[in-house]
């Protein structure tokens, strides 16, 4: 069974080779092609700024809430993962917004004489915006093993005579640099998957050039699928490849970690923190809000101004339905492999969670558009093309793997002696699942299950190839509102996705999890 579902994950990407086969595609000609060379090296230019960017920002943000006495640390440990809940082509949104004409960022600087605003579409936007929303990935992680991290390792540096950029330097990076490298292989897997922020920002790559072709040339654009996968694929083999020659101390850390004083760069940096989560919270939220409230209060309707709020109500019950049913889904298909896994420690299970991880490697738009393909060429199934349950199956397909780790830590947790202590009592084994394990395993199943619907509601490139007629979500009336310059419309909708994305997650995952 557990096979089966390793291979259900990595279905969209055999069919991408098979489907080059069956068209007679030409890979290493639509490689070289110019067309597809330079979206190519837009796509790694950006991903690699990204992530070099985000690695530092994370790593750095990380090391001043977790090991220093920095100001207010306990609030910005709470504000820093927060950018997570803001899909990139809302920040995308909120930039064009804000730097419009008559936009937030006009009004702002007017008094001071500055007429000409700088342009933020291409590279520069897209930099910015990415930066921005996607540093949590690498600050997370990061945090967690700062935190681990026993004492008595920079205690010892110090006695050495090390200073504490020497310590830092010597000690707590090389500690740390598996999680660092991990949450910027995740960086760079979706900024080079990247579909919305980049169309809207005009920074041609190539996952919008294999969405421009998906029908006109299906030739072209499931070669440069290909191409794009197997670029993903390379980075996850590579990352994994070195993760394994390093080492790292492990050692039970008995008391909190060594707090390194600040001293004269105490004040410095905390500006320098406020001003940097004021930029990727506030600001985008104040920009929106101000577009928003322009369109709600203008008296005529005028281009770019008007909002119509009711045309909300079907695309927000559309985007959690589809978040929360992906969410049950993608848990139950994942579960085997993480119980197989913690139980039993399968190979076979462990060969399956493999295929799982390489099924989030792959770009959502290829998943997507693998799936398009697919049913239109199959003769029975083909009135599946365009219908809820192929929607869920790609979602499922993207974010299944971030279910995975959570499932398998749910599963670690529960003690083997209560399943042996129900069994002895006469219990079979679904009704000690369900009567003693499964209660035990719902606090870490729903942080799984939280992650991957908060990714289900921002997911853009699928819903847009896959979603029924007439299925609005808040991500399409986002992207349609601006590609139509419709501002404040757009702007709503984004704080609309917004608030949904946080009272869900405080409704399903953070108040569940409080209770146990």
């Amino acid at each position: 069974m557990v096979l089966a579902i390793g291979v259900f994950f990595v279905g969209p990407f055999a069919y991408v080779i098979w489907r080059n086969v069956d068209l007679g595609t030409d890979v290493w000609s639509v490689l070289w092609d110019r067309d597809t060379l330079q979206p190519l090296r837009q796509s790694l230019r950006l991903g690699v700024a990204v992530s070099f960017s985000t690695v530092v920002i994370g790593t750095g943000l990380a090391w001043l809430t977790i090991r220093t006495d920095l100001p207010a640390r306990r609030m910005f440990r709470l504000l820093s993962p927060l950018p997570l809940v803001f899909p990139s082509f809302v920040g995308a949104t909120a930039l064009l917004a804000g730097f419009a004409s008559g936009g937030l960022v006009e009004e702002l600087i007017s008094p001071l004489g500055i007429d000409t605003l700088p342009d933020m579409r291409g590279f520069r936007g897209a930099w910015l915006v990415l930066t921005f929303f996607t540093y949590p990935y690498v600050y997370l992680p990061v945090a967690a093993r700062m935190a681990s991290l026993p004492p008595s390792l920079e205690e010892s540096a110090r006695m050495l005579g090390r200073g504490p950029w020497a310590v830092f330097r010597t000690v707590v990076l090389p500690q740390t640099s598996s999680a660092i490298w991990a949450g910027g292989l995740l960086v760079f897997l979706y900024t080079i998957s990247d579909f919305g922020a980049v169309t809207l920002l005009g920074y041609d790559t190539l996952t919008e050039q294999i969405y421009a072709d998906k029908l006109f040339d299906q030739a072209r654009a499931m070669g440069m699928a290909l191409v794009l996968g197997g670029v993903a694929l390379t980075v996850v083999m590579a990352e994994r490849s070195l993760d394994r020659r390093r080492s790292q101390v492990e050692v039970l850390r008995s008391r909190a970690p060594l707090t390194v004083s600040l001293g004269r760069w105490r004040w410095p940096c905390l500006i320098g923190v406020a001003a940097f989560l004021g930029n990727a919270l506030i600001g985008p939220v104040a920009i929106l809000g101000f577009w928003a409230w322009r369109g709600l209060t203008a008296d005529v309707e005028t281009i770019g101004l008007g909002t119509d709020v009711g045309s909300l109500w079907g695309p927000m019950l559309h985007t959690a339905q589809a978040g929360l049913i992906t969410a049950v889904v993608a848990i139950a298909v994942v579960l085997p492999v993480a119980w197989m896994i913690a139980r039993y420690n399968s190979r076979v299970a462990g060969a399956a969670n493999s295929m799982v991880v390489a099924g989030f490697a792959l770009p959502g738009v290829v998943t997507a558009l693998s799936l398009v393909f697919w049913v239109i060429d199959a003769p029975v199934i083909g009135r599946w093309y365009q219908t809820l349950p192929l929607l869920i199956i790609a979602y499922v397909l993207h974010f299944g793997a971030q279910a995975t780790r959570a499932a398998h830590v749910a599963v670690a947790a529960v003690p083997r002696r209560l399943n042996d202590a129900a069994a002895t009592l006469g219990a079979h084994q679904p009704r000690r699942f369900l009567s003693v394990e499964l209660p035990l395993m719902t606090p870490g199943l729903l942080a799984g299950a939280g992650l991957v619907m908060l990714s289900t509601m921002k997911e853009l490139p699928a819903t847009l190839l896959l979603a029924p007629i007439g299925f609005d979500t808040l991500s399409t009336q986002i992207w349609h509102a601006g590609d139509s310059g419709a501002l404040a419309q757009g702007a709503l909708a984004s704080l609309v996705l917004v608030a949904l994305s946080a009272v869900l997650t405080w409704v399903v995952v953070i108040r569940r999890i409080e209770s146990y």
